[in-house]
């Protein structure tokens, strides 16, 4: 059953120029890059359109200044958009007073940035506390709540450290505890990791997957990196231009690229990291010779070892636990060397 949609981005615009609303309703809301550049016109979003699902982890990609993070901030309203709609639960975030935003934001959305953004003078406890600190929690209540935040990102202990004390992956961790306290619904990150050396990268990402596990957040997450991309995300949208080019699962991206674009961010990615057993078995329910039982959402790379020790195929089961076919070491061996593929 699909997941309800907490975030609804239609038709959205963000026109950089002289009187960018005028021009858009001149264009009939549609302008077309020759118009925009016809004007003078820059189109940092064109024509956006994203369906954000409870639960999930969405990421938004795309090499610089292809729109990615203009869009994030049109979503969450900390730009305004030039054009479009924006439902957030079913409501529409464009018609809300500046009043209603800040409410909004203090109790319903979490954001981190590339820029750790920490408060020099204030802990690790104090800089996680702030948010509540703004909406006036008292004291007691604040720092008890941040406690339970700094814990959970693996700060136990440095709760009086300052930030100059901290390695950049734990500032981030701050960042993160921070964003969380005030238990949002939706969370928007843009680029967290990018500033990381690479160990420390990967770190963080293992401790943002934890910390998913354990929350479910909704999430809008943002990069320009497609591995970092592939290993978080439910679902890519890759932009170009300020256009979004496609919306597909990562294996979708893999298997069936919208354009050469997309294509070329999948080039150098192994098939086996995204690749899925069920989307590789061979389907039909196996007899009684069978190895054991893997789950079908499982990649490729991640049941290889298994699957080519092993003298019989294994069975692959579906969401319910139903065996739904078979896989064997061959099947493993064309994906790895790219038999059959594009």
């Amino acid at each position: 059953m699909q997941r309800p949609v907490k975030l609804d981005c239609r038709g959205v615009w963000k026109v950089y120029g002289s009187n960018p609303a005028e021009f858009m309703q001149a264009h009939n809301g549609a302008p077309s890059d020759a118009d925009l550049a016809r004007s003078g016109m820059i189109g940092a979003v064109r024509d956006a359109n994203v369906q954000i699902r409870d639960g999930e982890i969405f990421v938004i990609m795309g090499l610089s200044g292809s729109g990615k993070s203009t869009l994030v901030r049109c979503l969450s309203r900390l730009i305004n958009s030039t054009a479009g709609q924006i439902d957030f639960e079913g409501q529409d975030l464009l018609a809300m007073s500046e009043k209603e935003l800040i409410a909004l934001r203090r109790t319903k959305m979490g954001m981190v940035f590339q820029q750790f953004a920490l408060l020099p003078h204030l802990t690790v406890l104090q800089n996680t506390a702030f948010p509540l600190d703004v909406q006036g929690v008292d004291r007691k209540t604040r720092e008890a709540r941040a406690r339970e935040m700094v814990e959970l990102v693996g700060l136990g202990g440095r709760e009086d450290y300052f930030p100059r004390q901290l390695c950049g992956g734990q500032q981030q961790r701050v960042g993160i505890a921070r964003s969380l306290v005030t238990e949002p619904d939706l969370w928007f990150l843009d680029e967290p990791f990018s500033a990381l050396d690479p160990l420390i990268r990967r770190e963080m990402q293992d401790e943002f997957l934890r910390l998913q596990g354990l929350l479910n957040k909704t999430i809008v997450f943002i990069t320009h990196d497609f591995d970092e991309a592939i290993r978080l995300a439910d679902r890519i949208a890759v932009m170009k231009d300020g256009r979004i080019v496609q919306t597909a699962t990562p294996e979708e991206l893999i298997m069936n690229p919208a354009d050469d674009y997309v294509a070329e961010f999948t080039r150098h990615i192994s098939r086996a990291k995204v690749m899925r057993l069920a989307s590789v078995m061979t389907a039909g329910v196996p007899d009684e010779n069978y190895a054991g039982d893997l789950d079908g959402s499982l990649s490729v790379e991640a049941a290889v070892d298994r699957i080519e020790a092993a003298d019989q195929p294994f069975r692959v089961l579906d969401v319910a636990g139903k065996p739904v076919g078979t896989i064997g070491a061959q099947a493993v061996i064309d994906v790895l060397i790219g038999r059959g593929q594009a």
